[in-house]
């Protein structure tokens, strides 16, 4: 069944306070407010040097013939929804990743020149995956890639809840369909995620660089095997019932792994 995110003024204002959507609290206005922001109000926020722009999706715009990848690679137009949670939310992921969102537009429109605007090769199923719904984690302790290889969800998020508490483990939300289901409590949304060892002294802003870098040249999202499954639900502060034991043994994100499925080997930072 189709997703249907709740109007504006239907939302439950905790689910602001909450993560994933605490994180982007520097957005409030455009979250919270009683009001959708219109198209100028979201331009206001992009840097002055950056080349892309939001633009209403009117259907004089949609004449263009124009893939929606391919208007951003050749003109920088951002076809945007007013009034949709959906497109208000990528416009934010815009605005704090747009290295990344720049990075997999441009294998987009590679995989596009291939293939034509409608068949989609593996690659592009990969990329659009990770645009919606991908997490990146950094792990210190390569152990805990065991039980995640295992879908061992009581292990990872309960015996070793430490590990996302203490920064063993870190994560950051980039899909902007998973900011979109946290709008509802109800729902436990579980990411597709890209897993890299973290060493110390790395910060954030240089592993994510290191992430569009790889992703740029083809040494990621190649196919959308290569993403793992993460319930967000199980992450401490990620929902209210994960502070019993109770949820990490039945919720129903927790799925067991496909027979046959496995992962790639964790990714390096270097560089």
């Amino acid at each position: 069944m189709r997703y249907l995110a709740p109007s504006r003024d239907a939302v439950d204002p905790q689910v602001f306070r909450r993560m994933p959507l605490a994180a982007w609290r520097d957005h409030a206005a455009l979250l919270e407010g009683r009001d959708w922001p219109g198209i100028e109000a979201l331009n206001r926020y992009w840097p002055a040097a950056a080349r892309e722009r939001f633009v209403a999706q009117t259907p004089a715009l949609l004449a263009d013939g124009l893939h929606y990848e391919q208007r951003i690679a050749e003109h920088g137009e951002i076809a945007t929804r007013t009034g949709n949670w959906h497109d208000l939310l990528n416009a934010l992921v815009w605005l704090r990743h747009g290295a990344l969102k720049r990075t997999l537009n441009a294998r987009q429109v590679t995989e596009i020149a291939h293939m034509g605007p409608k068949v989609r090769s593996r690659a592009q199923y990969a990329l659009t995956h990770f645009d919606e719904a991908g997490v990146i984690v950094w792990l210190r302790d390569e152990a805990l890639l065991t039980l995640w290889d295992a879908h061992d969800w009581h292990g990872l998020f309960w015996r070793h809840r430490h590990a996302w508490l203490d920064g063993t483990i870190r994560v950051e939300l980039f899909g902007h369909a998973l900011l979109e289901l946290a709008l509802d409590p109800t729902r436990l949304p579980v990411g597709k995620a890209l897993a890299f060892h973290l060493d110390e002294g790395r910060d954030t802003p240089s592993a994510l660089a290191h992430c569009a870098t790889a992703i740029a040249h083809g040494h990621l999202l190649r196919d959308p095997l290569e993403l793992r499954p993460l319930p967000l639900s199980g992450i401490p502060g990620w929902h209210p019932d994960n502070v019993d034991e109770a949820f990490h043994l039945g919720a129903a994100c927790y799925q067991p792994r496909r027979t046959g499925r496995s992962y790639p080997p964790i990714h390096a930072l270097t560089g």
